[in-house]
């Protein structure tokens, strides 16, 4: 008898907890910048913009996973699966941004050194 009421107390505890958690404060956040991050990374210069957003998410997602890390039954578990989601389309955008930004660059520069030789600076 005296078992099944500590085992309803601390399902009833375990009901409270859950009940109570809430989402983590910039979660939505960093999902967000995330996926623009990738938007972003594809359009030659502009992928700077890419590289800013996928920097300001990657600093955003290690302090809320921080965060959730001190106190796990605060919050909710989607909440912490959507800093890991926007971590990792941060990651992939920043990448690809590098990537192409660096590329237009070297692009832009040979360019404007073979204009002499096409006669159009003299």
């Amino acid at each position: 008898m005296g078992e099944q009421a500590f085992n309803s107390s601390t399902q009833a505890e375990n009901a409270n907890n859950t009940l109570f958690q809430q989402n983590l404060p910039n979660s939505n956040t960093i999902l967000v910048l995330g996926i623009l991050s990738i938007v972003f990374c594809w359009w030659h210069l502009v992928s700077f913009i890419g590289i800013v957003m996928g920097i300001i998410t990657l600093v955003l997602a290690k302090r809320e996973i921080a965060v959730y890390t001190s106190a796990p039954q605060k919050y909710t578990l989607s909440s912490l699966n959507n800093v890991k989601t926007g971590r990792t389309c941060a990651i992939i955008g920043l990448i690809i941004s590098i990537v192409i930004f660096v590329l237009a660059t070297l692009f832009l520069i040979g360019f404007l050194a073979t204009l002499p030789f096409w006669g159009m600076i003299r």
